[in-house]
């Protein structure tokens, strides 16, 4: 069957969950108030990491930028599914779902490749902390943040590039946003290129980040049990924790959908979780790294304290 390419589409209807209408208004308050708190949250973080000297360390540093790519995420895909949620024409013009696809690839394979970076600089810190500020130096985070950015975007771009190849038999996506396995879904006929290309890239991405980051756990495990002081195990479990509760939750979503055999009745399933991949992780992200952490919380204090109040009438 001959179709068109993609770019030859002007406009795209997208489905969401428009089988379900009495579920939308749910789903709707739902993502709006999930999606404020990530706004919200991220924010703050970045605002108190550039703000306050104590907390420009590496390990704030790269939660500086994982804020920075939960807000980019979210902001691609969620104003636009508010939008269709109450709308009754669920439509994204072909320039809309190109950008949608190219940054939910990009901030979610820079992420993926940050988590990494990040339990690094766990695993020196806590199992090498005399050598910690030399190996760990300010240079050394910044070239690792970079490559982690310069990766994530060539390989979205790289995906997106092929993606705009493939010839579509029609414009109308299961989907609430333009996600690339949905999209493809549209395909006339599969490509093996195509095909090959989301395989390396989910095998780079996603299984082999995380064997690193099983490892870095490994060693810091070994090193946390060794510690004497109660107080100091405690400190480095609470800190882990967070980190490996972040890593779970994102890479057990990200694996569910890109690493799965390909199944016609997976999509609703498909939609779920990538509402939680795209609007529960980023706001759990600054609310496990800053409830559980004294400096997090001292910094937004000296913050809130260095904000005038409004004088009371």
């Amino acid at each position: 069957m001959r179709g068109e390419n993609f770019t030859a589409w002007s406009l795209f209807f997208l489905e969401g969950f428009s089988q379900y209408p009495k579920l939308e208004i749910v789903l709707f308050v739902f993502s709006l108030l999930m999606y404020l708190v990530t706004i919200l949250g991220n924010s703050t973080l970045i605002l108190i990491t550039v703000l306050d000297s104590h907390l420009q360390t590496p390990m704030y540093l790269f939660l500086g930028n994982l804020s920075f790519m939960d807000i980019c995420y979210t902001s691609a895909s969620i104003p636009t599914l508010l939008v269709n949620l109450l709308s009754s024409k669920k439509t994204i013009i072909f320039s809309g779902c190109v950008v949608q696809m190219y940054l939910s690839l990009s901030m979610g394979s820079t992420e993926c490749i940050l988590l990494a970076v990040m339990a690094y600089d766990r695993y020196v810190a806590i199992c090498n902390p005399l050598r910690y500020p030399i190996i760990m130096n300010r240079q050394v985070c910044v070239q690792m943040a970079t490559i982690s950015w310069v990766t994530g975007c060539l390989t979205a771009l790289l995906e997106t590039s092929f993606a705009l190849q493939i010839p579509l038999c029609g414009n109308v996506i299961d989907h609430f946003t333009c996600e690339i396995l949905a999209v493809l879904k549209l395909a006339c006929m599969g490509s093996l290129l195509m095909d090959m290309v989301m395989l390396v890239v989910s095998i780079l991405l996603l299984p082999i980040p995380m064997l690193l980051i099983c490892i870095s756990y490994g060693f810091i495990l070994s090193t946390i049990l060794r510690i004497s002081s109660t107080e100091g195990r405690n400190k480095a479990f609470s800190t882990c924790g967070a980190h490996l509760t972040v890593v779970i939750l994102y890479y057990g979503a990200a694996l569910s959908m890109y690493l799965k055999p390909s199944s016609s009745n997976s999509q609703e399933i498909d939609k779920i979780i990538s509402l939680l991949y795209g609007v529960l992780t980023p706001m759990l992200n600054p609310i496990i790294y800053s409830l559980r952490n004294k400096e997090v919380k001292e910094a937004v204090k000296k913050l809130l304290g260095k904000v005038p109040l409004a004088p009371s009438v």
